[in-house]
C-alpha cells in the first residue's frame, strides 16, 4: 500500500469518526445520573471517537489522524451550522414539536464553539501524545500510550470546555467536579475498551500491512496535505 492511499479500513474507521462525534453532540442534550454521578447521555459515544483516534494515529500514524481530525471538525461544523438554519426557519403553524426541536438541535452559540474547540484541541493532542510515546518507546507499551494520550486529551478537552461553556453560569466548585468526573469517566472508558482496542489495532496492522513510526515529519496541525 502506497503511504499516501487511503484503505477502505481506514475510510470506515474516519466514517465511525464522524458519526461518534455528531451523536455525541445531540446526545449531551440529555444529563444522566448514576446514584451521585452526573453526566450527558453523550458520554456513551464520546469517548470512542478518542479509541478511533488512537487506532488511526497507531497503525497509520500522526498525519492520517490530523486527516480525520480536520474531517470531524467539519463534519461537527457543519452539522451545527445546519441546526441553526434549521431552528431559525418558521415552523408550521400546526406543528406542535417546535420547542422539543429548538431544545435538542438550538444548541448555544457559546456551547456550540467550546464543543468545536475542545474537540479539536484535545483530540490534536491526543494524537501527538500517542505519536511520540511510540517513538520514545520503540512501538512497544501499547496499553500505557493509549491511556496516557487519552488521559491527556479527555483532560484538554474538558478543561477547554466546561469553562468556556458553563464559566459564569455554574459555581467554579461544581465546575471543577464535573471536569474531573468527565476526565476519570472517559479515561476509564478507555481502559475497559482496551483489549477490543488491542485487537482491533493488531488486525488492522496485518490488513493493511502497515505500522507507521513519525519520524521526520511536521506536526503542524495546518498541513493537510502531507498524508
Amino acid at each position: 500500500m502506497k503511504h499516501s492511499s487511503v484503505s477502505l479500513s481506514f475510510t470506515l474507521l474516519c466514517v465511525a469518526f464522524c458519526v461518534c462525534l455528531i451523536a455525541s453532540n445531540l446526545l449531551e442534550t440529555k444529563v444522566v445520573q448514576f446514584g451521585p454521578i452526573t453526566i450527558t447521555a453523550g458520554f456513551l459515544v464520546f469517548p470512542v471517537s478518542y479509541i478511533i483516534n488512537d487506532c488511526i494515529a497507531e497503525v497509520w500514524g500522526f498525519r492520517k489522524a490530523r486527516l480525520i481530525i480536520w474531517l470531524g471538525f467539519a463534519a461537527n461544523f457543519a452539522m451545527l451550522a445546519l441546526f441553526r438554519l434549521a431552528v431559525a426557519l418558521p415552523s408550521a403553524p400546526f406543528w406542535e414539536g417546535d420547542a422539543a426541536f429548538r431544545f435538542i438541535f438550538g444548541l448555544a452559540p457559546r456551547i456550540a464553539a467550546a464543543s468545536l474547540l475542545a474537540f479539536l484541541l484535545g483530540s490534536f493532542l491526543n494524537a501527538y501524545v500517542m505519536s511520540r510515546m511510540k517513538i520514545a518507546s520503540g512501538g512497544k507499551h501499547f496499553s500505557a500510550r493509549a491511556i496516557l494520550s487519552t488521559l491527556f486529551g479527555e483532560s484538554a478537552d474538558s478543561c477547554i470546555f466546561f469553562p468556556l461553556a458553563f464559566g459564569g453560569l455554574i459555581p467554579v466548585q461544581e465546575l471543577l467536579k464535573m471536569m474531573a468526573i468527565q476526565i476519570v469517566a472517559k479515561t476509564a472508558y478507555e481502559i475497559v475498551a482496551l483489549p477490543v482496542t488491542i485487537r482491533v489495532v493488531t488486525a488492522l496492522k496485518s490488513m493493511e500491512g502497515v505500522d507507521a513510526y513519525d519520524t521526520n515529519i511536521s506536526y503542524n496541525i495546518l498541513k493537510l496535505k502531507e498524508l
